[in-house]
C-alpha cells in the first residue's frame, strides 16, 4: 500500500525470539515486506531507524525483545521529476502496476538534454504516488526510439517484488526487430556485453562483460531483411542491438550500431521508405509476468506494431 504524498512513516517492531542473531535489514525486509530493502537500508544509515533508540548499522545482529522504531517522511518530490501531462497508453492498469505502450521518440528518463517532457514526468501526471518509488516506479527501460511494453511498479512491495522477479527472469519480454539480412532459422546469441573501452554512449562484445542471452526465430522473410522475434534472459543495455549486429544482422534504422546504407536491390520505394525510417526497427511487442501479489494471476500485454513499423514492413513485402 502507498501512503498519501508528504506523509510521515511511523512503524514500530519489537524483536521475537525466532529473530535474535538476524541481521537488522533482514529482519525488517521480512517483517515490513511493503517496502524494498535497499530503502530500508537507506533508513537504517539516515538514521531514521533505530534499535532501543540507537542508531545502528544495517548488519546489527538483533536481540530478543529490542524494540525498533521507524520514523520517516515519505518522499513526495524530486525537484527534477515534475509532473507533465502527457497521452499515455495504458496497456494493464492494475492496482500494484501499470503496463505502459511507450511510444518512439520518447525518453524514458530524465536526464543531460532532456529535463522534462519524459517517460517518468507523465507517469508522475497518471499517478502522482509514483514520486514515491525509485525511477518513478520502471522496473526496466527501453531506449528512446524503441516502442512498446514497460512494466511501472505502482507500490513498494510491487516495485521490490518486481525487481526480484526481473533478477530471477520471470518477466517474459517479447520484441520484433527488423533486420537486414536472410536469415535462414533461429538461434541464441550468449556473448557478454559490456561498455565500450573510448565511446561511453556504445556498449561492445568483450570477454570481461556481463552475461547476456538473447534468443532469436524467424518471424517473417523479405527479399533483402528479416522479421525477428527476438526474447530476451538477460537484460543488458543496447542488448538487442548489440547482439544483432554482432551476428551481422544490423536492425534496420540503428545509427549507433546498424550499417551506413541499405543492401542493393531494393526499389525506388523501399529505398525512400527506409530513408524516412527515421529510428531502430525495434517493438517491445509483448510482456509476460506473474502477479507481483497472486502468483496464481499472470499479467500479459501486447503492443500494437507502430505504424510507421507497419508501413516500413509492408514496403518491404511488396516483391
Amino acid at each position: 500500500m502507498s501512503e498519501p504524498l508528504n506523509s510521515r512513516i511511523a512503524l514500530d517492531l519489537v524483536v521475537a525470539a525466532d529473530q535474535a542473531g538476524q541481521r537488522l535489514d533482514q529482519v525488517l525486509a521480512a517483517s515490513w515486506p511493503d517496502y524494498s530493502r535497499s530503502r530500508l537500508t537507506q533508513w537504517i544509515r539516515g538514521g531514521e531507524i533505530v534499535v532501543d533508540g540507537q542508531s545502528v548499522k544495517p548488519s546489527y545482529a538483533v536481540h530478543a525483545g529490542e524494540q525498533v522504531c521507524l520514523r520517516a517522511e515519505q518522499q513526495a518530490h524530486r525537484p527534477d521529476q515534475e509532473a507533465q501531462a502527457m497521452a499515455l497508453t495504458v496497456l494493464v492498469d492494475d492496482p500494484e502496476l501499470f503496463v505502459i505502450d511507450k511510444p518512439a521518440g520518447l525518453v524514458v528518463h530524465p536526464g543531460a538534454g532532456n529535463p522534462d517532457q519524459t517517460l517518468v514526468n507523465g507517469l508522475l501526471h497518471l499517478d502522482p504516488a509514483l514520486a514515491s518509488l525509485p525511477r518513478a516506479g520502471l522496473i526496466h527501460r527501453l531506449d528512446k526510439d524503441t516502442s512498446g511494453c514497460l512494466v511501472v511498479a505502482r507500490t513498494d512491495r510491487a516495485h521490490r517484488v518486481l525487481v526480484e522477479m526481473m533478477k530471477d527472469r520471470l518477466i517474459a519480454r517479447t520484441y520484433l526487430a527488423l533486420v537486414w539480412g536472410e536469415v535462414i532459422a533461429g538461434g541464441t546469441i550468449h556473448e557478454p556485453i559490456g561498455r565500450h573501452p573510448s565511446d561511453r554512449r556504445r556498449q561492445v562484445i568483450r570477454p570481461d562483460g556481463r552475461e547476456a542471452i538473447t534468443h532469436y526465430r524467424v518471424e517473417q522473410r523479405f527479399a533483402k531483411a528479416t522479421l525477428l522475434r527476438v526474447q530476451l534472459e538477460t537484460g543488458r543495455t543496447h542488448q538487442i542491438r548489440v547482439h544483432l549486429a554482432h551476428q551481422r544482422l544490423p536492425i534496420i534504422g540503428d545509427s549507433v550500431y546498424g550499417r551506413t546504407g541499405a543492401p542493393g536491390g531494393l526499389s525506388p520505394e523501399q529505398r525512400e521508405r527506409w530513408q524516412q525510417f527515421s529510428r531502430q526497427a525495434l517493438h517491445a511487442w509483448r510482456i509476460q509476468l506473474p502477479h507481483p501479489l497472486d502468483e496464481t494471476q499472470q499479467i500479459e500485454a501486447e503492443s500494437p506494431i507502430p505504424q510507421d513499423f507497419q508501413d516500413l514492413l509492408a514496403v518491404l513485402d511488396a516483391q
